[in-house]
């Protein structure tokens, strides 16, 4: 592996550091291994292809290690695309109205005055941009979900800002009071269908064509195989059992790069959305391909500053905030989840992920792996 260490965790976290910034009542901070897996070779959206290194903080054994044979086995193939849209993070408060008349003219002054609203948020803060509102009315309760562009911030913060002065001014100019900042229309935090099929953050798609050869040698199994597991397992698996999110483990792979790279752990459980897809092409090699409709992710603001999480995001190429990474580590993130899924499905249709378990997380060796 041409790859060289950081000294990681070297730097002890002090009570200075965090205050008024990512912790109360500090106490001292917790430990979680970090792995290297890699290289992962793949293309961001109009550029090159280029290898990347992927810190992974995990207590789960088997995790680093079928990630990294994900990455093996799509760099020998030629690599991942990776897709990306910014869709915007957003914020939904709640304005209680008289009837529904109000309601409908609360809504159509935001919809009217849109201009006036983007130059509200931004006098203050120029690194934020409304792009969209989106209303909902029920009885005397009308909900507005505002989304934003945020830069190279994960910007949630930001957004509750913006959304304060907004509401502020509507009352300024409506006296109609804001109920709750946050409404649940956001949804923020939360699995849920409006982000799933609107996208929140940032949309990102990826994909890679795997030879049978790598498919047979490198993942020990078939392409007919991994395309069977993916339809009877992670998507007709998650539609009998009402899950939102069609896929494997896709929360595996995020919480892994989340903790490791600063971001907020929490936006995990909107992350986990999204579909696995392969298929067989016409020369029996395999393609798979992965879609987030709802990742959170950026390199400054939240966690980013902290020490290891800093080196995390200098093994990444991304410690020092240029105008794009935002987008670049959100690729990052689906090409990661990429390896890691079809790993997993692999071991799923060969029967090894409880052997690779033992060996791999409870420390047992097997003779015959």
């Amino acid at each position: 592996m041409k790859f060289k260490l950081p000294n990681i965790q070297k730097t002890v976290i002090t009570s200075e550091m965090v205050a008024n910034r990512n912790c109360e009542n500090f106490i001292g901070a917790t430990q979680v291994p970090i792995g290297i897996a890699g290289p992962l070779k793949f293309k961001i959206q109009n550029s090159k292809f280029k290898n990347y290194y992927l810190p992974l903080a995990t207590t789960e054994g088997a995790l680093v290690a079928s990630v990294n044979r994900g990455c093996k086995a799509t760099s020998l193939s030629g690599g991942i695309n990776t897709f990306v849209e910014e869709v915007g993070v957003s914020r939904g408060p709640l304005f209680k109205v008289k009837n529904l008349a109000q309601g409908r003219r609360l809504i159509d002054f935001v919809k009217k005055n849109k201009e006036k609203l983007t130059k509200v948020v931004s006098q203050n803060e120029p690194f934020i941009k409304l792009v969209e509102i989106t209303d909902q009315q029920v009885g005397k309760n009308v909900w507005l979900r505002f989304s934003f562009e945020s830069g190279e911030a994960m910007g949630m913060n930001m957004a509750t800002v913006a959304c304060q002065r907004i509401a502020d001014y509507i009352e300024e100019k409506l006296a109609i009071s804001c109920f709750s900042l946050s409404g649940n229309f956001c949804v923020d935090k939360k699995p849920s269908w409006l982000n799933f099929i609107k996208g929140r953050g940032k949309k990102v798609w990826a994909e890679a064509i795997i030879k049978r050869s790598i498919v047979t040698e490198v993942l020990k199994t078939t392409p007919e195989k991994i395309v069977q597991i993916v339809l009877k397992k992670s998507q007709l698996g998650a539609i009998v059992s009402g899950s939102m999110a069609f896929n494997s483990h896709f929360a595996n792979i995020l919480a892994a790069i989340f903790l490791a790279t600063g971001q907020d752990l929490a936006h995990v459980t909107e992350g986990s959305l999204g579909i696995t897809e392969a298929e067989l092409e016409g020369n029996g090699d395999l393609y798979f391909s992965v879609y987030l409709p709802d990742l959170m992710v950026g390199t400054i603001g939240g966690g980013t500053g902290l020490p290891t999480q800093k080196e995390a995001l200098g093994i990444l190429g991304l410690d020092r905030v240029k105008t794009g990474d935002g987008l670049v580590l959100a690729q990052i993130v689906a090409a990661a989840v990429l390896a890691g899924e079809l790993s997993l499905t692999a071991a799923l249709s060969a029967g090894h992920l409880a052997r690779a378990h033992q060996k791999l997380g409870r420390g047992i060796k097997n003779d015959k792996s």
